[in-house]
């Protein structure tokens, strides 16, 4: 006689594998996918290489809220917030609805096709890069077997971009330092004299000036990380010293003599409240005088720096287009408006080109690559020779001289 059960649950069920969790199958899939699930179990186990595809069933989205990001530690709170932006900006909102186990080559593509209409090469590359990292730890973690991302060649992100960085003439550099605010000039002298980047001149302090050493110790930048300002070692978590000309001494001595460095106090390495005593040590308040700070005082915001200051500069000596004025409500005024000026993306034209012309000076004048690269304070001078070969000068024949002479000698 029939129950109410019947024609419903699974008929067949598979158990008794060491080291696998039971599995029943319907009556669709039948004796032969039981046995077919059995004897690929059974293989798998014995080899140590048994993942259970039901760990796979679980959404990316929770995967990476739930065990991927509360297990990933950065030393610096600005990669963390990098990494985050990125994977909740361009992942997440794509593919976080999916199980683990159905991120394979289709879905990967379609994911590229979407992104590459929101955000740059360089981005997109980023975001893949973290996916593939998602993914291989969800292969670790034994929920899939597979990591799609490094698994085939048939997709791929688009290369990072990677323009030869170009120098600029003493013409443009004095243009631009001509069309900026007074006050602020002496960025464009130390950029361009000691090749430091934007974060370290705006960390400068007059205790790194050593003018009988000729010399500028290059020991903290200020860094922005969400909304806040802090101090931080310079980039690569090392300091470093460059010899300056003499000439640039005077520019930063008369620049001290018309606007005295001011004491400016900020968290060290991370604005966030230490959670430990041990936190709370590291990142206590340092106090610096600081030869440039911000338009109202306190250090210099790098956003503020971009949008006042540099670009409103590059575009009153022709380096970039005017920007583009429109009107804009203001909120708590009724009727008043305010006027926006956008300026045109140009990363050709930031800050660094200042750097990449301290640099172009130094090889042409035949400084040895690994001093070089220790000024700028690179990790190595592979990373040096890779981005300024370029600007190397041609050779000269002094090679050729040296093995006539050491044939003839």
């Amino acid at each position: 006689m029939e129950t109410a059960r019947y024609g419903q649950g699974k008929r067949y069920k598979v158990a008794g594998i060491p080291g696998v969790s039971a599995r029943s199958f319907d009556r669709l899939t039948g004796h032969e996918g039981a046995n077919a699930w059995l004897a690929k179990a059974q293989h798998e186990a014995s080899s140590g290489e048994f993942i259970d595809p039901r760990r796979g069933e679980m959404l990316l989205r929770v995967y990476i809220e739930k065990e991927w990001w509360p297990n990933k530690a950065y030393d610096d709170p600005a990669t963390r917030n990098t990494v985050h932006s990125r994977v909740w900006t361009h992942i997440l909102p794509h593919l976080g609805s999916l199980q683990l186990n159905a991120v394979k080559t289709p879905q990967l593509k379609t994911w590229l096709t979407t992104v590459k209409a929101l955000a740059g090469p360089g981005t997109i590359n980023e975001a893949w890069n973290y996916l593939a990292s998602i993914l291989q730890s969800a292969v670790d973690d034994e929920r899939i077997t597979k990591n799609y991302c490094r698994a085939q060649k048939s997709v791929r992100p688009p290369a990072r971009p990677s323009p030869k960085p170009r120098a600029w003439n003493k013409e443009r550099v004095l243009a631009v330092r001509e069309a900026m605010d007074p006050r602020f000039q002496v960025a464009v002298d130390i950029g361009v004299g000691a090749g430091l980047r934007a974060g370290e001149v705006f960390g400068l302090s007059l205790a790194d000036i050593d003018e009988e050493g000729e010399r500028i110790l290059v020991r903290r930048q200020i860094k922005k990380i969400g909304a806040k300002l802090c101090f931080a070692l310079p980039k690569g978590q090392k300091t470093r010293t460059v010899p300056v000309p003499g000439y640039l001494l005077k520019r930063i001595s008369e620049h001290l003599a018309a606007r005295p460095a001011q004491m400016v106090s900020l968290p060290w390495s991370d604005p966030a409240p230490g959670t430990t005593d041990r936190e709370r040590e590291l990142r206590a308040p340092q106090e610096h005088a600081l030869i440039l700070c911000g338009p109202t005082g306190g250090g210099m915001r790098r956003d503020a720096w971009d949008t006042r200051i540099w670009k409103p500069a590059l575009a009153k000596a022709g380096v970039i287009p005017a920007p583009k004025e429109t009107s804009q409500p203001i909120a708590t005024r009724p009727g008043a408006v305010r006027t926006v000026r956008k300026y045109a993306e140009s990363r050709e034209n930031g800050f660094h080109a200042l750097r990449h012309t301290f640099a172009s000076v130094q090889l042409d004048a035949r400084e040895p690559i690994v001093a070089v690269s220790n000024w700028l304070g690179h990790e190595n001078a592979a990373i040096t020779l890779r981005i300024y070969a370029h600007m190397m000068p041609e050779a000269d024949g002094r090679g050729r001289a040296a093995m006539q002479a050491w044939f003839e000698g």
